[in-house]
């Protein structure tokens, strides 16, 4: 799943406030289970739901995980919790309760009847943030289509208030129509008309690449678990002022910057959307086109909070959303450097432990996004890697010929040059496409 805010824009929409109650469900394995791969802690987890309750402007009043054998099919919560719960919310004076869980529609209407307060899950938070964080009219439009989506799937016969009988009125329904059946109905219509503006974006989209591929600029976009720290990454790099800030899901519109690597080599930076473990798959068609920058670039650079403590798990959850997105898993292992970020927040002892570890292993840099250590290393691991693969040519000009030399200045990486007066020798990094180009264009060839 995106930036270009400014710091006014933390601030989010009339809704997003008032005093909550954040609960995650934690079913335990069996005795003698293993648990689950990428399992985590049920404290982490409930740490990063309360993460994401204020990422909307939510005053958590309590927090905690609840242990359940089995989830309850009317409440998915045990009857002690709901009731024990009932007394605190009258207590605290909450106004919503946030079910780190993803809750049937049965299950939602059940707690807020007990309760008597708002009751929201997982997906519905997510997705609240996302309508808080969009700021683009691409990023605005799939905030919506996932939202109608989910909307969608709770249209369901439990709603007693949409099961009245309409007569048919003009284009409000036909006779016998069930105020149900409109809204599914106006749901259905409107998620169509979204997506067939998002398959516009998606075409421009494409056009825009088609252009930076003629250019050629290489891209790289950085991904990762959400608050990995994309962003800040994102304005060290590009010396830009994109909204970054320690929330989850700060960035959600796309931004891209060009820069220059050391090698005098120009590229384009593309930030993205963070990700996050249980992402509804939903949320992951709505954001595919803005995703799809991630399929398209040369090089991905994957940004893991190491600090945290599910920094592993983390790094599961994005390979897998990337798999949902249908990268190729040979890419990944090929053209991904992993960027460790973070490292401000870690004792030099683990931080020496960890460049031990890193020596002679898969292509990884540890840095410091908000220090700037590391990142000149960053810049030289990037250089290397869009370079593979580059041919080295020796092309002698005509010492008039300003044109071809501009060229391959502007294309490629002129490694020498020296000249008698009538002729240039140059050495030359360029891409065998360019290389092509090059030679096709000016009517020479490589010398021998």
């Amino acid at each position: 799943m995106t930036a270009g805010t400014e710091s006014g824009q933390e601030k989010n929409g009339p809704n997003a406030s008032g005093r909550g109650i954040v609960l995650h469900p934690h079913i335990p394995p069996r005795p003698g289970e293993e648990p689950a791969a990428g399992a985590r802690e049920p404290d982490g987890r409930l740490e990063e739901a309360v993460g994401l309750a204020a990422a909307i402007g939510l005053e958590i009043s309590h927090a905690e995980w609840v242990s359940l054998k089995r989830p309850k099919p009317s409440t998915l919560l045990g009857g002690g919790v709901v009731e024990r719960m009932v007394g605190l919310i009258e207590a605290l004076e909450i106004e919503v309760v946030i079910v780190d869980s993803a809750l049937t529609p049965v299950q939602q209407r059940n707690l807020e009847r007990a309760w008597k307060c708002k009751v929201i899950d997982r997906t519905a938070l997510i997705l609240e943030i996302f309508g808080a964080r969009a700021r683009t009219h691409e990023g605005r439009l799939q905030v919506e289509l996932a939202s109608l989506t989910f909307q969608r799937s709770r249209l369901v016969r439990s709603w007693t208030h949409l099961e009245r009988q309409r007569g048919g009125v003009g284009f409000l329904g036909g006779p016998g129509e069930s105020q149900l059946e409109i809204d599914r109905r106006l749901i259905s219509e409107r998620i169509t008309r979204i997506t067939k503006e998002l398959d516009e974006v998606k075409r421009t989209r494409e056009l825009h690449r088609s252009a930076r591929r003629r250019i050629p600029y290489p891209t790289v976009a950085l991904v990762g678990y959400t608050n990995a720290g994309k962003s800040t990454l994102f304005n060290r790099v590009t010396e830009s002022k994109v909204f970054a800030k320690d929330l989850l899901f700060a960035t959600l519109d796309p931004t891209m910057r060009k820069i220059d690597l050391p090698s005098g080599k120009t590229i384009i930076l593309s930030d993205t959307v963070g990700f996050i473990s249980d992402l509804p798959t939903h949320l992951v068609a709505a954001f595919r086109a803005t995703l799809e920058e991630v399929l398209d670039a040369d090089l991905v650079l994957h940004v893991r909070d190491i600090s945290h403590p599910d920094t592993e798990a983390q790094r599961q959850d994005v390979i897998a959303v990337l798999a949902d997105l249908e990268v190729d898993q040979d890419r990944l292992d090929n053209a991904t450097i992993e960027v460790l970020n973070k490292a401000d927040l870690l004792s030099n002892e683990l931080k020496e432990g960890l460049r031990i570890r890193l020596l002679g292993n898969e292509p990884s840099v540890l840095v410091s996004a908000v220090t700037g250590e590391g990142c000149d290393a960053l810049l030289d691991a990037i250089d290397e890697r869009v370079n593979q693969g580059r041919l080295v040519r020796f092309y002698t000009l005509d010492a008039g010929n300003g044109a071809a030399l501009a060229w391959l200045h502007e294309n490629g990486t002129v490694r020498d040059r020296s000249g008698d007066g009538m002729s240039i020798r140059v050495q030359v990094d360029l891409d065998p496409a360019d290389a092509d180009r090059f030679e096709r264009r000016f009517h020479t060839t490589a010398d021998a």
